[in-house]
């Protein structure tokens, strides 16, 4: 008989009256200070004024948490938010969706980069550095929050998430949190083997194709987030990652002729 991993942490760190230290909060704020420092070396790197990079983390927080929002409301549960629409704002209550915050970042950098007169390529290339290690800390998030978990499993490394159920079962949260770490690594060394210059898009690219290929094959081996994902071959987080590595193989093969220039001083 196989010995599983039981797995029952409590979501939180500690209390102090009525509020609350969480895991999941913790580890989401930890995605941006790290975030904040790597794209603070990339710029020095690359000799970009440091001004520019408290606006653009601002844009990126607001961004991220307002898309992932409405993306888990109106991508996976339309009818309950559209009925309960103040509801939306019970981020505490959690539901956010890495397809919403992908949209909203993409829409905010093309507002950003309009404002300050630089390249949306550009940022693009370098901001989904860090996007890919901020997705390794939220599914960590979601591992100690004992949620988003997958299939039954009989595997050494199964675990027992003692708040559900005692069915052993995929640790999909930290499947996704590995390959988003190692696809973090890769596009870091890819950006530093360029010299802080790659191919306009390419980093964009990779990322795009890398994350949501992986996000697909991975959704196999997890239990439906919704109830009408039940009767589907094909689940909603699977459905919005197809346009997502279509872009992705675009932008990797879409022909480029000059280097990716940082925006200047």
């Amino acid at each position: 008989m196989l010995n599983y991993i039981t797995w029952n942490p409590d979501p939180e760190i500690f209390e102090l009256g009525r509020f609350s230290i969480r895991w999941y909060g913790l580890l989401f704020a930890l995605a941006f200070v790290s975030g904040y420092f790597i794209i603070q070396n990339i710029f020095r790197y690359e000799k970009i004024p440091l001004k520019l990079l408290d606006k653009l983390a601002t844009y990126m927080i607001i961004a991220t948490v307002v898309g992932a929002r409405l993306g888990h409301c109106f991508f996976y549960e339309p009818e309950y938010y559209l009925r309960n629409p103040w509801e939306i704002l019970y981020i505490w209550k959690g539901g956010l969706a890495s397809h919403g915050a992908a949209i909203a970042i993409i829409i905010a950098l093309l507002i950003f980069s309009r404002k300050y007169n630089l390249s949306l390529v550009w940022i693009l290339d370098r901001i989904v550095i860090v996007v890919a290690l901020a997705g390794a800390f939220i599914r960590t998030g979601n591992l100690m929050n004992s949620e988003i978990f997958g299939k039954p499993a009989e595997l050494p490394w199964a675990f027992i998430f003692l708040r559900s159920d005692e069915i052993p079962r995929h640790p999909t949260q930290i499947y996704e949190a590995l390959s988003y770490l190692i696809i973090f690594i890769f596009l870091y060394a890819v950006y530093y083997y360029k010299k802080g210059h790659p191919k306009p898009g390419l980093l964009f690219g990779m990322f795009m194709f890398l994350v949501f290929t992986a996000r697909f094959l991975i959704e196999f081996l997890k239990e439906p987030q919704v109830s009408f994902e039940q009767s589907m071959a094909l689940n909603m987080g699977q459905w919005l990652s197809i346009p997502f590595i279509i872009i992705g193989l675009m932008a990797v093969f879409w022909p480029r002729k000059k280097k990716n220039i940082a925006p200047e001083n």
